[in-house]
């Protein structure tokens, strides 16, 4: 069943649709609250109204049928939930996803680790790093922490409201936790790190209630490449 005027406001439905959202269906696999704060995080104008809209559609029933019980449970969904944010098109992320991936490579060159980030604002990639904590002797030159204080640097700031991050391996605590404390506005990364990963894989701090949430999180872009570029570096140090 495809979402329409009424219930949903004509404004908020077009958002919606170009979140994706089209039907039920669409709704439904993506879950009321997450749908609510997507549609904030895409500019739209919504209220506690719209939220029990989107969740009396779930459930089949009007909204004004919806329990105190449900309304509740939905809201400490909206509380828990993990940061939402709109992320870029495919292509765009594609496109700077291949710039880290070349920082990677040039990690492999040096004998370390291939990982590779970049930092882009406005469309612009602003730092660039890789790499080098066999080099440099120190275990905090990971990719990350060295794209962030390019980054800084180029700001003039170490807060980087509005920035994205882009990283071929998903970040480990260290790492995650320096791109919170940025308050970096979207971290995609490529590979998934069963081992250490922070963002999902063994533990996500970015949606961790206890800290502070400003960082949404997407992985998977290249994975199949970012992967790639580790094990054929673990590949050839075994050879």
């Amino acid at each position: 069943m495809k979402l329409s005027t009424p219930p949903i406001a004509p404004k908020t439905l077009v958002t919606l649709h170009s979140l994706g959202i089209e039907t039920v269906a669409d709704l439904r696999q993506i879950g009321s609250a997450k749908a609510f704060l997507l549609l904030k995080a895409a500019g739209c104008t919504v209220t506690q109204s719209t939220l029990w809209q989107l969740e009396a559609l779930l459930l089949g029933i009007a909204a004004a049928d919806l329990s105190d019980t449900q309304k509740a449970a939905v809201t400490g969904q909206i509380k828990q939930h993990p940061p939402v944010a709109v992320f870029p098109t495919p292509s765009e992320m594609e496109k700077f996803m291949q710039a880290a991936l070349q920082q990677a490579k040039q990690s492999s060159q040096m004998e370390e680790i291939p990982v590779g980030t970049v930092v882009v604002q406005k469309g612009q990639i602003i730092a660039a790093a890789h790499n080098t904590c066999v080099r440099n002797h120190n275990i905090s030159h990971h990719a990350e922490i060295r794209a962030l204080a390019q980054a800084g640097a180029a700001l003039g700031n170490y807060r980087l409201d509005g920035c994205d991050v882009y990283i071929t391996l998903e970040p480990c605590a260290m790492c995650a936790s320096a791109l919170i404390q940025a308050r970096v506005k979207r971290v995609i990364f490529g590979a998934a790190e069963p081992k250490t990963g922070a963002a999902g894989s063994v533990l996500n701090l970015f949606g961790h209630n206890i800290l502070n949430k400003h960082t949404a999180v997407l992985g998977g872009v290249l994975a199949d490449e970012c992967g790639n570029v580790l094990r054929d570096f673990f590949a050839a140090r075994r050879g």
